[in-house]
This record gives structure tokens, C-alpha cells and sequence, in this order.
């Protein structure tokens, strides 16, 4: 038997419980891996609450870890007994001591990511390369506006921004917070409880506006993000921190400026082997290149997860945060 933390009900982070589970042996194409870290995302939170729908109850959360391959499948090939491994998007759960997950969605760790680092940068890591890379290519010279620059996804995508020859706009709740996004590549680090994030970006960009947003807050920034758009830009709304954007007439997208809008996910990004394995090796290479450091910024035994999805949603956490077992 494996301690997980696994929810019986939705619901706020009272309805976590560490518990017992059966893991049992793993199936044809399929790996029984022992993490010694886990990623925290805040898709995790939308999960819990009932937000986003899990296939049924009682659920394990977490869509991110890394580990030790323990045991193979019948058919598996490419990874063996002792492998360090990492996956992100694992539909069953990744708070647990052991899990087990599809071949097909585990990556080997390369020898200078360590375990930890890995946990905290495979789903966030990720998210950033689709965004950057192929929901909008992000090319030298471009200003880009990313909201919660000093979030886990943030810091990452704003260094790899900055990489790529972008000028890099960020959204922030604090002074303290737009230091650590300075720190990390964000050229113009907005600190929104202080002043209008609109109107500091059009004075960035002398009027012109941004051709991309990078929305994952949500209801608190949607409309204001619309606004900092050039004509013909693309509104990328991938997560709703601060709640659902609220409902709008299509024809907003016109008035304003003939602007795109997406509403993009990680897993079809990654669905099939070849474009996960494209994307983890562009962000390995980041990675291990210094081009874009994975910080750590918080960690918490698995058992105390409510702790951490308190601190979570409370906005209290800055950059990566990983659970240990």
C-alpha cells in the first residue's frame, strides 16, 4: 500500500485527505513510478473545486511528477527497473507515493536536471513552450504582455521570452513580486493593485499595443487584457485564477480591432509522442543551456497539500512549488 492524497468530494482544500491506496502492478504499456517529487499547478485547485470535471470520485490529484521507474509493463520499451523519469498532464493523479502512468507520457531525465527541479518545471515548463512556440510564435523584437509574470508558468515563460529577443511585459500583485519577475527576464514589471496595467502598456509601446496577451488570471484582467491588443492581436486566455472570464458579445473582438481570441490546453498540445518529445527537448535544452532557471520557490510534504493549495489560491507563492512524499 501507497499514502496519497486523493479527494472524495469537490470542494475547498478541506476536502483533501491523506490516505492509503492500492497502486498495484502496472499493465501492458504501462510504468509504476516512485516519485520523490511533485509539481503543484493551479489546474490542481480547479480540479479539487469541481471547476474542471474529474471522470469520478474518489479522485487522486496532481497532473505533474518525477521519480524512479520501480516496475515495467508487458510491451513497454525505452525505459527500465532504476530510470529517472518526469511526466506532466498524468490523468490519475500525481499525489501519491507511487503511481501508475503510461509510458507513452513519461520523458527520461536528462543527468543535470535533478529531481525536484523537474517536478517543479514539466507542466509549467511545457505550458510555456506552446505558448511561446506555437500558440503564438514569439519572435525577436516583439513586446508580449504575460500576466502573473511572477507565477510558476510566469518566471519561466517570461525568461524564455526574453531568450527569444522579446521585450517582456508582465503583470504582477506586489513590489516584492515585480522584483522577482525583474529578476527573471521581465523587462516592465506592472504592478496592477497600483496602477491601470492597461494604460502602462500602451505608454510602453508608445500607443501601438501588444500583438499577444497571455491571460491566466481571468475574470479580474479579461477585459483590460483585450484593450492592451494591436489590431489583429491574439488574446491567449489559458487559465482563470481570479474566476471564469464573464461572457462577451463576439463582436467586441471587432470593435476592438479585429482581435483573435484562444482558449488553449497543455494536453493537446502534447497528445501525440512526437510533439511532447519536441517540446521537452526544446525546454531540456533551455534548461540545462541556463537560458531559463527553474526556481524553486516553496516546498511541502505531500501530506500538508491543503497547506499548499491554501497558499496557493491565496496568492501567497511566488515561481515553482513541489511536493515531497
Amino acid at each position: 500500500m501507497s499514502k496519497a492524497i486523493r479527494i472524495h468530494r469537490t470542494g475547498g482544500p478541506e476536502v483533501m485527505v491523506w490516505e492509503e491506496i492500492e497502486v498495484g502492478r502496472p499493465g501492458p504499456g504501462e510504468v509504476r513510478v516512485r516519485h520523490t517529487a511533485i509539481g503543484l499547478n493551479y489546474i490542481d485547485t480547479y480540479l479539487r473545486s469541481g471547476l474542471y470535471p474529474l471522470a469520478s470520485l474518489p479522485a487522486v490529484l496532481g497532473r505533474e511528477g518525477a521519480g524512479v521507474v520501480d516496475q515495467v509493463g508487458d510491451g513497454v520499451t525505452g525505459f527500465a527497473v532504476g530510470d529517472r523519469v518526469a511526466y506532466a498532464m498524468h490523468p490519475g493523479g500525481s499525489y501519491s507515493e507511487e503511481a501508475i502512468v503510461s509510458a507513452s507520457r513519461l520523458l527520461k531525465l536528462p543527468d543535470g536536471i535533478e529531481d525536484r527541479v523537474a517536478a517543479a518545471m514539466m507542466l509549467k515548463g511545457l505550458t510555456a513552450q506552446y505558448l511561446l512556440r506555437r500558440t503564438f510564435r514569439v519572435e525577436a523584437g516583439q513586446a508580449i504582455l504575460f500576466h502573473a509574470a511572477a507565477g510558476g508558468v510566469g518566471l519561466i515563460a517570461c525568461q524564455w521570452a526574453k531568450a527569444l529577443g522579446a521585450a517582456v511585459i508582465g503583470t504582477v500583485g506586489s513590489r516584492e513580486k515585480a522584483e522577482l519577475a525583474r529578476a527573471h527576464g521581465c523587462d516592465h514589471a506592472i504592478v496592477y493593485t497600483e496602477e491601470s496595467f492597461v494604460e502602462r502598456v500602451r505608454e510602453i509601446t508608445g500607443g501601438a499595443g501588444v500583438p499577444v496577451v497571455y491571460d491566466s488570471v481571468g475574470k479580474d484582467t479579461f477585459e483590460g487584457s483585450l484593450d492592451c491588443l494591436a489590431p489583429r492581436g491574439l488574446m491567449v486566455s489559458y487559465g482563470n485564477a481570479s474566476g471564469p472570464p464573464p461572457p462577451f458579445s463576439i463582436l467586441t473582438l471587432s470593435t476592438k480591432g479585429s482581435l483573435y481570441l484562444t482558449r488553449p490546453a497543455l494536453a493537446t498540445y502534447i497528445a501525440r509522442r512526437e510533439e511532447l518529445e519536441q517540446a521537452a527537448a526544446e525546454l531540456f535544452d533551455l534548461v540545462l543551456r541556463g537560458a531559463v532557471r527553474v526556481e524553486i520557490r516553496q516546498s511541502y510534504a505531500l501530506r500538508d497539500a491543503a497547506a499548499a493549495h491554501r497558499d496557493l489560491e491565496a496568492r501567497k507563492t511566488t515561481g515553482s512549488t513541489v511536493l515531497i512524499p
